[in-house]
């Protein structure tokens, strides 16, 4: 395993366990339900979606146009 993915492998590790001392805190010291907690994913993960999917008719878009106006150099 070479230097760089170890220190890749290290860093995603370490962000998923903050990320789960996150969410712990927010349930179990701050009183929010798990109920709103996945509330708060379900509505992250929608807006996430949203944005790739209004990105990828963008694109789509852009390269229709380009293609239909003959703006194709390559």
């Amino acid at each position: 395993m070479t230097k760089a993915s170890r220190r890749f492998y290290r860093t995603l590790l370490l962000s998923l366990a903050s990320l789960v001392v996150l969410v712990w805190a927010a349930i179990e010291q701050f009183g929010i339900s798990r109920r709103e907690m996945a509330d708060l994913l379900v509505g992250t993960l929608v807006v996430a979606g949203g944005t790739i999917v209004l990105a990828a008719v963008c694109v789509g878009v852009w390269v229709g146009l380009r293609k239909l106006l003959g703006g194709d150099n390559s």
